[in-house]
């Protein structure tokens, strides 16, 4: 401030910015090297497909971790157990669709979610979580960090995983 005029000049802004620490206003970007990464283990029995997959998708992206950074791998490894027994809402069971292509004229398929479940829950789970991941390289990268199973068992045990439940996470 101006002492006589009372307003903020050039050389008061000056003086305000060098007598600052600007120090501790460093911002900490997590890169692939210093991410703490952790295993967890999400039961889907019960659980509802777009719910879980949101909340995986959150832990993968790593926007649970106070150190987030958007460009960069920051989320932990996720092992979703119990696929076969994922419930959606409504009658989705019915009128939900599957869509893929074979590349030729008139190859459109069909495969509703129950049919789907029969033969690939791998792949609904894995479906629905890379639907809420970026459409980018970095997107592919995360989705690596994924592992899905149709029953209870998984081989990850040497990476002793933490068991957590999806009603606990906001």
């Amino acid at each position: 401030m101006h002492p006589v005029l009372g307003k903020v000049c050039a050389n008061s802004k000056a003086e305000i910015y060098k007598s600052m620490n600007t120090l501790s206003y460093k911002t900490i970007s997590v890169n692939k090297e210093n991410a703490d990464k952790k295993w967890m283990v999400i039961d889907a029995e019960g659980q509802i497909l777009g719910r879980l997959a949101s909340t995986v998708a959150k832990i993968l992206r790593g926007k649970h971790k106070p150190s987030y950074t958007p460009h960069s791998d920051c989320g932990d490894n996720v092992i979703v157990i119990n696929a076969e027994k994922i419930a959606l809402t409504g009658n989705k069971m019915e009128t939900k669709y599957y869509i893929t292509h074979t590349g030729y004229p008139g190859g459109q398929r069909f495969r509703p979610v129950k049919e789907q479940l029969k033969r690939k829950p791998i792949a609904v789970v894995e479906h629905a979580v890379k639907g809420m991941l970026p459409k980018t390289k970095l997107g592919a990268e995360i989705f690596r960090n994924l592992y899905v199973y149709a029953g209870p068992d998984h081989k990850h045990e040497a990476q002793q995983p933490k068991e957590i439940s999806l009603n606990t996470i906001k």
